[in-house]
């Protein structure tokens, strides 16, 4: 084949393009139609010394224009050309950091599992305040072994739920609340010791609590009653202050029994220090003059409802008595420094135990004044009661032969009060001591079927009033 006549010198004739000749526009250039490389983007590119050289390669054609590019011309397409043709230059790959992605992994899983742990903390939290306002804990049945609760004055009935808790009763406060809130029993419970069993229901506890077997160490002392028991008329006989201490110290807790003997009630006082036991200071050497060491506390005991525990000392039982009971005559106003007209505190003591024993209320101030009136004038009492206490009999009429074994209480013989008081006198009868009523009595009976006295100055009013009692079927 002849050789080509453009490559007869053997060289590659130079374009017209790079020697500055002016050349036709190819149509398919992307240039600027005045011959110069568009500014967009463009890479220098090297040319080859020993072929001819292709189109300069230009950056693809999506990169180069776009919708947005003023000189692209969406109609204008290049058919004739692979992608390849204007490839860029595959360029040396560069290193690069580990990729992340793992670590990004990690945390999601770790967000997972703390979302998990959240919504578990936020049902187990929904779950306790459930419980905490709609659920409780409860035993079933009705228990097994006991225990002892104090119930106290002001006590609602959720802090009896709370010490029936912690005393083991039941499992829960709102358990018991829960099971008494329509049980009107329950809110008419009073301060006092209750003996329950552990492990109980809710609803058994309720209707334990409320039943009368429950309530243990309850110690009723009514104003009147002395120390000893007293035989009525018909053999019937009252108990004294020794018996009442002893079977409210009774109660059987897990089958042993909390019982106080009576002989060990009065062994205690016999042989105690007042002054230890809580007696008041003014009534220390003036005790000591009763018929006996067990009776020295004769009066000194107040009237009232009083707690005892079942499983207390002799020693304990008596000193409560005694230091509640002081309190109680000193709220009465009987102290060192308020006392009757005349009388030291022991002497007024004394005088409210004969009102008690001799009137009734609505007369105690009249009686007061009876009595005091007749010691100023050194006019003997001539009290039934002082008689028939040595007697451990109710105030009755007395026997010329009754009077004989009183002794230094019998108040016929002597013109003085008795040594020690005769019973537990009310705070009326200690109020009435304290301040007697205006009038200028010596005499009284009791003349009419209620109680009241008829009262006189004188004798002959006097037996007017005793006939009078007699037609009424009283004296």
């Amino acid at each position: 084949m002849p050789p080509d006549p453009r490559f007869a010198d053997g060289s590659m004739p130079r374009d017209p393009r790079f020697a500055g000749a002016s050349m036709p526009r190819d149509p398919r250039d992307p240039r600027d139609p005045r011959g110069l490389p568009q500014p967009r983007r463009r890479r220098p590119v090297e040319q080859p010394t020993d072929v001819i050289p292709a189109v300069p390669a230009e950056e693809p054609i999506d990169d180069l224009f776009d919708e947005h590019d003023p000189e692209y011309d969406p109609e204008y397409e290049y058919d004739d050309y692979e992608d390849d043709d204007y490839a860029e230059p595959e360029e040396e790959p560069v290193d690069e950091p580990p990729a992340k992605r793992p670590r990004k992994k990690r945390k999601r899983a770790f967000g997972w599992i703390a979302a998990v742990v959240v919504l578990a903390l936020l049902a187990g939290g929904a779950w306790f305040g459930y419980q905490k306002i709609f659920g409780y804990a409860d035993f079933d049945g009705s228990g097994q072994g006991d225990a002892l609760v104090q119930v106290e004055d002001g006590d609602t009935t959720s802090a009896i739920g709370a010490k029936l808790t912690d005393a083991g009763v039941v499992a829960s406060s709102r358990a018991f609340v829960k099971a008494g809130a329509e049980n009107i029993a329950l809110s008419r419970i009073q301060q006092g010791y209750y003996l329950m069993r552990q492990h109980m229901s809710g609803e058994s506890a309720v209707e334990l609590i409320t039943s009368a077997p429950a309530r243990v160490g309850r110690l009723e002392i009514r104003p009147y009653t002395q120390f000893d028991d007293i035989t009525q008329p018909g053999g019937k006989v009252t108990p004294g202050v020794f018996s009442l201490m002893s079977k409210a110290s009774c109660a059987t807790v897990n089958g042993k029994s909390t019982c106080l003997p009576v002989e060990e009630l009065r062994k205690t006082v016999a042989d105690a220090d007042l002054k230890a036991l809580g007696a008041p200071e003014w009534a220390l050497g003036d005790a000591g003059k009763a018929l006996s060491k067990d009776k020295r506390l004769e009066g000194l005991i107040a009237p009232g409802v009083y707690d005892v525990k079942p499983g207390w000392s002799a020693t304990e039982l008596i000193t409560y008595l005694v230091k509640q009971s002081a309190d109680a005559m000193q709220a009465a106003g009987l102290g060192a420094q308020n006392t009757g007209p005349g009388m030291t505190p022991y002497q007024t003591l004394i005088i409210a135990s004969l009102i008690e024993r001799e009137a009734i209320k609505p007369d105690f101030g009249k009686i007061s004044r009876v009595i005091y009136n007749r010691l100023a004038q050194h006019t003997k009492l001539q009290l039934d009661s002082t008689v028939n206490y040595v007697l451990d009999r109710p105030t009755l009429l007395t026997k010329p032969e009754d009077r004989e074994k009183a002794g230094p209480y019998n108040t016929y013989s002597i013109p003085a009060l008795p040594p020690t008081p005769i019973a537990v006198p009310s705070s009326e009868a200690i109020k009435a001591a304290l301040d007697p009523a205006a009038g200028a009595w010596i005499f009284f009976v009791k003349c009419e079927k209620d109680g009241h006295s008829c009262f006189a100055v004188t004798n002959d009013e006097h037996n007017d009033n005793k006939r009078l009692a007699q037609s009424r079927g009283v004296y």
